[in-house]
Formats: structure tokens, C-alpha cells, sequence
């Protein structure tokens, strides 16, 4: 499958390029125009309007600032291109021969409000509106420059300025999103329309914190598919467009520091990029590049709650944690594009990321069960996990994400073809982790329950924050690598049939096909040492108190730990001190999947009056599967190989979207969709991951289903005075999502486990909801404050799950999974020509993260509030001074377990902030 996509990729290329040197002359079409739209500064303009005057020709630039107007007979024409905020500018043009003509690069130059009140602040603003604005779907633009307006490191943290999505945190940064009420599997990320793959083990959702937002161009939020878009994106798609296409010579370098309150460690941001135009402007390269070194941490406490026979409530597991992080993301992006003639053009583009987590983690953990007379009998346990000294002790996670594409754009007359051909891949190594834990039994202990959303430990015969009651319990040696590759090839043909007048009507169609392979592979080593008591003593000498003074979780301490730098420095591998035996039941989490999905589609666009847009389309998806995986032979005790059946299934996916143009600034856009999710790779692999020890086992479901959604939107934008008014509704009904059902004391392979846990397509759901958003800047106000300006934004959503199936649940009312009810963000910012300043507040309501097997253990991520700042000074022509200040409210990550009042989980990571310089010129 993979040589038969490169082979139709080099003979489209090929066929184009040989059509694109010969360069024919179609005398039976008209000729068309071309040409870019940029601003003074050479900063592209996207969503310019651009018309031909004394006829009922027009378009609007593309995401690159391009644009085409077909159907021009030989002869002479005015042009005229306006934006908003700028002066319209008008070129004469001649077409003859029924040749394509181009205007090359069309300054625009800002009016005079834009003079008086705006700076780029705004004219960021600008273009994410103009391009919005002229979309016939729903969707959300932001721009690079607008990116920089907000104190966003990451790709995640950027997206939760836009309506109707929020975002999960890890160490402090965002790393999944949801969109519109749903949870990140049901939605996709894609690098330049191609969906990348992920880096995690068993899923399909992509790790929004791998890529730093410097690196991109415009970030589009799609949260209408429209046929020609892949459509495994039942909330929205993310489409990252990267640096590409120079109109000129541009050069960015950029320096920053800041300082980690936990880690007590400097901070590193750099940053560069450049692009020009070689051969007479036929040649363009964009290169970039971005580091950045977080020395990290977080205070952290988890608890698990249950019910005594009487039915109080105490925590089977109370732990803190001290996790100290350092991680450090490097990211490069090469782009080339060549124009051969105003109809023909290739481009190639490579983007390589890569974030690696040196992590330590210290645990103390308290297994307890009630001893019948008030107290608690427990198990108390001092573990850790780290690495060897080639990974600074630490345990390494290395995570790449790597993308290159070749495309190209061709006419042949009014025909127009794209065609591209995309390798990506996403891995994940975890090489040589360790993990070591000490242990004390059978400890009597007292617990504070008085207050279940802060647990206390309170006293115990044995002092437990010190080390020299505990004896060794366990050392292993673990390595895991995840690879996720996806080769994908496409092409897109469009014919317009009237190009002028109030019925302009086109025809789109075209076809991609994506092969997929993924694998799991992890293995784990145990050892015990042969003197043990000797071994004993090493850790008590050399321990090590991690326990912070100002832990910002409460009153809680880590205390002794054993050394890292000690153990780690152990050579374990033919070591005659250690005792190893290999963990068989590690490699029952294995799996090879293979995946091809194969897609065709029709696009219909009508041009109604001259006021209605209407897309008629259908998208037809197959998707083929094969699963490999291991099960465990009890007679042999060895693991064998075992492979699903083969899986088929298509999917018809008609849409119907329609924009109308009430007037020049009032759009109206309705739709009706349908799309699909996926299942992750985990969950359909034919596993039985199992422990004898602790009887609890985890099984795949080769029988499982997509996830299918009919979606309805309706939403209404008002652009005025370079702000924008919008309010919208929209639909989903949802058939077959998936959650993971867990139960306990269950019969399964003829016997009963304690935890038993499988996914399963869990029902069907309605979700509802309803966002508004303004953006208006304040130039009507006297003095100072016209300099202001407003960005909010808030979400409702509202979802009812129905034909639940979940064993011992399917009466009940819930919501599905990762819905929260509110979102909201408010930003306030002052803009001149030489300084900006925004402070920017985030809220997300609590949502149902995970389904438990009663509602007392279902898991809740808890309601969220962000505060950030920052400012830009300008200094001269070239030079910007930025500071950031991040989490003002020191809001932690928090889970809870059933209710409010039991928390499951709080993570502090403090507040964060940095400064530097920027250059451009």
C-alpha cells in the first residue's frame, strides 16, 4: 500500500510538472488573474476582497494571501482589493492571448483609523476576521502575530482564547483540547489539512504541547467539516498552518528567560526565522527554529476514596507527590516553494518537533482499610521513579513529531488540480526508566477526615517520613517505545461553470488515501538483590529528604527518599548482586495496528442572488484495519501471538452549508454535517493485559464501532467598526460513544477479577450548546482609553447520554464524558504604535472525565480559572521588548472523585513568567 501511494504521488507530480515547463496555451477558456495581497510591512493579507469592476467576478485571498479570478476574456479591467482596515487599492490589468496574468504582490496600506488608533495588535485581529468572515463554514482564525499578542508557549494554550474549547494541563502547560463539549478523541489535529498522528501509546488525540506557537503561520479551528476535509472530527478540527511561501525578505530572532518557582531554575526561550525570494521571486525558503528549556516541577497529592461497612469515608490510597521536570522542546520547520507560471507551482515543506521530559517522581503512598475499632491498618510505601545518569538521573520521555509534505497547485484552464503527498510520524521512547519503592507494613494509623477536600495523615507508630523503618520492596528496569506513522496521498480537482454574475456556481472533487501502521512495545525487567540487607543499608545511608517547605498543596510532606544518583548509578544489567526475572505480563500491553483509509468526496458550490452561498456535498470514507497483539498462554506461560480479523466499514457523510450575506458585514451560516470518530488503537487490539498479584485485567474490543455524528450549527456574524459580534447554536447527535467500562468482582476467561476493565460503545448522546463572541475595540472613546480594546467569548454546553449500556448504570441521567457546561474568556488590551499590554482570564467548568463503575467513583475534572498578562514595548523600527506573566491565580490541576467535597487529585505548578527581546526586520 505504501509503494502504491508513492507511486501515484511521483506520476501526479510528474504529469503536473510536464504540463507546468510545456506551459500550453487552452484558447477555449478564458484567461484568469493572479496575484498575492500583503500589507507595507510584507505580512500577508488573508480574506481580502477582490472584484473586478463593471462585473460580478470576484474572490478573496486564501490563507497565504493568494487569490484567482477565473473567466476574464481578452480585454481590459479595473480591479479592486479591499480589507478591512486598510485603504482598497485598484490596478488596471490586461488579459490577452487567454493567458493567466499576475499582479505579483498587492500592497495595501492602512487607513486612517487604522493609523490613528491601531497597531499590529489589531491588524492581527483583522486578518483572523477577514478570513473568518469570508468562510462558508464555521470557524476560528488566529494568526502568528496574534498568537504573540497573548502569553501562549504552546499550540494548547493559544487555542483556549477561542470560543468553545478548553483545554487539560500537564506540568502547567495545556496539552489535550476539546472542542465544543467534546473530549480530544473526538476531535483531530492536522499540520497544513494533513492530520498528523500521535505520540501517545494507544491514542489517536495529539499532545497540543509538543508544538510551540511560534512556529506556526495561522491557526484555523474548523468546527464545520466541510466534504473535502477529512471527516474524523466530530467536535472540530485544528489546522496548523506552518511558516511557508515568503512574499520577501523577512528575518525574526527572539531571546527570552523567566525563572520556575518550584524548580528554582532559569528558564530558556529562543527563537529565529528566515525567508526569502531567489530567481527573480520563483523561488521561495522559509526557515525556522524554536528552544525552549523549562526546568520544571509541580506539588502534587492524589487520594482514592471508598466507604467502610458503616459508610464512612477514608482514602484506600493517600499519596504526595514532588515531581521535579525538566523539559526541553526544539522544533524545526524548512519550506520551499517554485512558481513556474501564474498556473503552476510546487512546494515542499518539512517540520520536525521534538520534547523531551527528564522527570523524577517521589511518592509516598498509604494503602489503609479500616480496622474495625476507628483506626486504619496500612501498607505505606516510598517509591520513586527515575533513570540512569546518561538521562541526568532522570526518567526520559522523548517525544517527536515529524511532518514533510511535496504538493502543488495546478490550471489547466478552468480546471484546477492540488494534488499532495505527506510522510509523518509520531514516537515516543521511555529508555531505561526506573522505579524503586521501600516498604513498611501492617502500621497502624490515624487519618483527619474532617475535611475530605484536604485528608490528612496524622499519626502512626512509626514515624513514616523518615526512611529507616522501611526495608526494600522492589526495583525495576522498564523501556517503552511507541511509533505512529502515517503516509498519506491526495488530490483535488475543481472546474467552475460560471465564473460571473449572481448564480457563480464550481464543482470540487477528489480523493486521498492514508495508510496507517501503529505499534506499542514496552518490557520490564524485576530485580532483587541478593543481600538485601546490605542493600537496606545503602538506602538508608544515602537518602535524600524531598520533602518542600512551601508545599503549595497543603500541609503535606514527602520526606525520605532513596538516592538517585546512588541507584542509578547501579549497573543492573549481568550484575551478580541482582537477582532479575523478566515480566512476561508486561508485553501483553504489545500491539501492531495497520490501518488504511481510503476517501473520495463531491463538492457542489452555488452562488444564490448574489447574497447565498450554498455547498452541496458528499464524503465517502472506507477504513480498513488489522490488529496484532499478545495473549498469555498459562499452560506454557509464554505470550503468543494473537491478530484480529480483518475489519471493513464505510462511511456516507452528505453535508449541506449555506452562508448568506444579509449585507456587507452581517453573514449568516447554517449547516448540516455528518462526521465520525475513530476508536483509539488500544482499545480495539485484541489484549488481555492482566496481574495475578493485584487480579485486576484490562481487555481490547475488536468489535467495537466509530463513533458517528449528525451535527446541526447555526450562527450569525456581525462585523463592524473592525469588531466582530457573533452568536450561534448548534446540534449534535451522537451515536455509539465510547467510554471504558470498569467493574469489580467480574467473571471473566473464567475467572473473577477484582478490577475488571474493557471499553466498550457505551450509548448514544444529544449534546447541545450555544457561544457568543465579541471582539470590538474601543476608538470611540475620548483620549487614552480609544487605545482599548475587548475579546470575549463564552460557550454552553449541554449533554444527555441515552440507550446507556454501561453494566449496573443504564438508568441513570449523565452527561457525557469531557462536556463542561461554561466556558469563558475575557481579555482586556491596550494597544499603540510603541506599547501593548493584555490581561487575559480563562474559566472552564467541572465535566465527567471518567466513568467509574458507580457514580461514587466517577472522576471529575474540576472547574479551572486563568489569569495571564502580558506587554510588548517597541523599540525603533526593529526591536520588541515582551514580559509574560502566566497562572496569577496559581490555579491548580484538580480531580475529584463522585463530589466536590472529595478530592481525587490537586497539582500546583505556581505561577510562571519570562521576558525577552524580539527582533524583525
Amino acid at each position: 500500500m505504501r509503494k502504491t501511494i508513492t507511486l501515484l504521488t511521483l506520476f501526479i507530480m510528474a504529469f503536473s510538472l510536464i504540463y507546468a515547463i510545456e506551459d500550453p496555451v487552452n484558447v477555449n477558456t478564458p484567461g484568469a488573474l493572479t496575484g498575492r495581497v500583503v500589507d507595507e510591512s510584507g505580512y500577508v493579507l488573508p480574506g481580502a476582497t477582490i472584484t473586478v469592476e463593471g462585473t460580478n467576478i470576484g474572490t478573496v485571498s486564501d490563507v497565504n494571501g493568494f487569490f484567482r479570478l477565473n473567466g476574464l476574456e481578452d480585454g481590459n479591467y479595473k480591479v479592486k482589493i479591499s480589507y478591512i482596515g486598510f485603504n482598497p487599492e485598484e490596478k488596471d490589468i490586461v488579459i490577452s492571448n487567454n493567458r493567466t496574468s499576475s499582479l505579483d504582490n498587492i500592497v495595501l496600506r492602512e487607513g486612517i483609523l487604522m493609523k490613528e488608533f491601531v497597531v499590529t495588535g489589531l491588524n492581527s485581529q483583522h486578518k483572523a476576521m477577514s478570513q473568518q468572515k469570508n468562510n462558508i463554514n464555521i470557524s476560528n482564525v488566529i494568526s502568528a502575530d496574534q498568537v504573540s499578542r497573548f502569553p501562549d508557549s504552546n499550540i494548547g494554550d493559544a487555542l483556549k482564547r477561542i470560543p468553545g474549547i478548553n483545554v487539560q494541563y500537564d506540568q502547567g502547560e495545556a496539552r489535550f483540547g476539546h472542542i465544543r463539549g467534546t473530549n480530544p478523541n473526538l476531535n483531530s489535529v492536522q499540520i497544513d489539512g494533513t492530520r498528523i498522528p500521535s505520540a501517545e501509546s494507544g491514542e489517536r488525540s495529539v499532545q497540543l504541547d509538543l508544538i510551540p506557537s511560534d512556529m506556526v503561520q495561522t491557526i484555523e479551528v474548523n468546527k464545520v467539516i466541510t466534504p473535502d476535509m477529512d471527516a474524523d472530527a466530530i467536535g472540530g478540527s485544528v489546522n496548523l498552518i506552518t511558516k511557508s511561501q515568503p512574499v520577501g525578505r523577512r528575518i525574526t530572532a527572539l531571546a527570552g528567560s523567566g525563572y520556575n518557582l518550584i524548580s528554582e531554575r532559569p528558564t530558556l526561550n529562543l527563537g529565529f526565522s528566515y525567508g526569502d525570494r531567489y530567481f527573480n521571486d520563483n523561488l521561495g525558503m522559509v526557515f525556522a527554529l524554536s528552544y525552549q528549556n523549562n526546568p520544571a516541577g509541580s506539588d502534587n497529592v492524589e487520594f482514592e476514596w471508598e466507604k467502610d461497612d458503616n459508610g464512612k469515608m477514608y482514602t484506600a490510597d493517600y499519596q504526595v507527590r514532588q515531581y521535579y521536570v525538566q523539559r526541553e522542546h526544539q522544533s524545526y520547520s524548512l519550506a520551499f516553494d517554485y512558481v513556474f507560471n501564474p498556473d503552476h507551482k510546487i512546494y515542499w515543506s518539512g517540520l520536525y518537533n521534538k520534547r523531551r521530559d527528564w522527570e523524577t517522581r517521589y511518592r509516598m503512598s498509604i494503602e489503609s482499610e479500616p480496622d474495625g475499632d476507628g483506626g486504619y491498618i496500612s501498607e505505606v510505601v516510598r517509591d520513586l521513579k527515575f533513570g540512569l545518569s546518561d538521562t541526568k538521573n532522570a526518567r526520559l520521555e522523548d517525544q517527536q513529531v515529524q511532518s514533510f509534505s511535496l504538493g502543488g497547485e495546478h490550471f489547466f484552464g478552468n480546471l484546477g488540480m492540488t494534488w499532495g503527498g505527506n510522510y509523518s510520524k509520531a514516537s515516543q521512547e521511555r529508555p531505561h526508566e526506573r522505579a524503586m519503592g521501600v516498604i513498611v507494613e501492617d502500621v497502624e494509623t490515624q487519618f483527619d477526615f474532617s475535611d475530605t477536600r484536604k485528608p490528612y495523615f496524622r499519626s502512626s507508630p512509626v514515624d513514616i517520613n523518615y526512611i529507616s523503618s522501611f526495608e526494600f520492596d522492589e526495583l525495576e528496569e522498564s523501556y517503552g517505545y511507541t511509533d505512529d506513522r502515517d503516509i498519506t496521498a491526495k488530490v483535488d480537482f475543481t472546474l467552475p461553470f460560471n465564473t460571473s454574475g449572481s448564480w457563480m456556481n464550481s464543482l470540487e472533487f477528489g480523493g486521498s488515501i492514508k495508510d496507517k501502521s501503529k505499534s506499542n512495545h514496552s518490557e520490564l525487567i524485576s530485580y532483587e538483590p541478593i543481600n538485601e540487607d546490605g542493600f537496606n543499608d545503602l538506602i538508608h545511608r544515602t537518602a535524600t529528604d524531598e520533602t518542600r517547605d512551601n508545599f503549595l498543596a497543603g500541609d503535606y510532606k514527602a520526606g525520605q527518599f532513596p538516592n538517585t544518583k546512588e541507584i542509578g548509578a547501579i549497573s543492573l544489567a549481568e550484575n551478580s548482586d541482582f537477582e532479575y526475572e523478566e515480566d512476561i505480563e508486561e508485553g501483553l500491553a504489545n500491539f501492531d495496528a495497520d490501518e488504511t483509509v481510503t476517501a473520495g468526496y463531491i463538492r457542489y458550490d452555488q452562488r444564490l442572488y448574489d447574497k447565498v452561498d450554498l455547498l452541496l456535498g458528499l464524503r465517502v470514507e472506507n477504513t480498513r484495519s488489522k490488529y496484532n497483539a499478545f495473549q498469555f498462554d498459562e499452560e506454557e506461560e509464554i505470550l503468543t501471538p494473537v491478530s484480529s480479523e480483518d475489519d471493513s466499514y464505510t462511511n456516507f457523510l452528505p453535508a449541506v452549508i449555506a452562508k448568506w450575506d444579509v449585507n456587507n458585514d452581517f453573514k449568516v451560516k447554517a449547516a448540516w454535517t455528518n462526521t465520525l470518530a475513530r476508536p483509539n488503537y488500544d482499545f480495539l487490539a485484541p489484549t488481555k493485559s492482566f496481574s495475578n498479584i493485584e487480579n485486576y485485567i484490562t481487555v481490547g474490543n475488536p468489535e467495537l464501532l466509530p463513533t458517528k455524528s449528525m451535527n446541526f450549527d447555526l450562527m450569525a456574524e456581525y462585523y463592524v467598526n473592525g469588531g466582530l459580534f457573533s452568536a450561534g447554536v448548534f446540534y449534535k447527535d451522537i451515536i455509539d460513544f465510547i467510554v471504558e467500562e470498569r467493574l469489580s468482582n467480574h467473571t471473566f476467561d473464567n475467572h473473577t477479577w477484582d478490577r475488571f476493565t474493557r471499553p466498550i460503545n457505551a450509548g448514544d448522546a444529544n449534546l447541545f450548546g450555544f457561544e457568543a463572541s465579541i471582539q470590538q475595540n474601543l476608538n470611540f472613546l475620548p483620549g487614552f482609553l480609544k487605545h482599548f480594546n475587548v475579546y470575549t467569548n463564552y460557550t454552553y454546553n449541554h449533554s444527555s447520554v441515552k440507550n446507556f449500556n454501561y453494566e449496573g448504570r443504564e438508568n441513570e441521567e449523565l452527561s457525557m464524558p469531557g462536556t463542561p457546561s461554561h466556558t469563558f474568556n475575557a481579555a482586556l488590551g491596550y494597544d499603540t504604535r510603541k506599547f501593548s499590554a493584555r490581561l487575559s482570564y480563562n474559566f472552564a467548568s467541572d465535566f465527567i472525565d471518567e466513568l467509574g463503575e458507580e457514580a461514587f467513583y466517577d472522576r471529575y475534572y474540576d472547574k479551572v480559572n486563568y489569569l495571564d498578562f502580558n506587554m510588548n514595548v517597541r523599540v525603533g523600527d526593529y526591536v520588541n521588548i515582551y514580559a509574560n506573566v502566566n497562572n496569577l491565580l496559581n490555579q491548580p490541576l484538580h480531580y475529584y472523585q463522585g463530589s466536590k467535597e472529595y478530592t481525587m487529585q490537586t497539582e500546583y505548578y505556581n505561577v510562571r513568567f519570562d521576558a525577552g527581546v524580539k527582533v524583525t526586520f
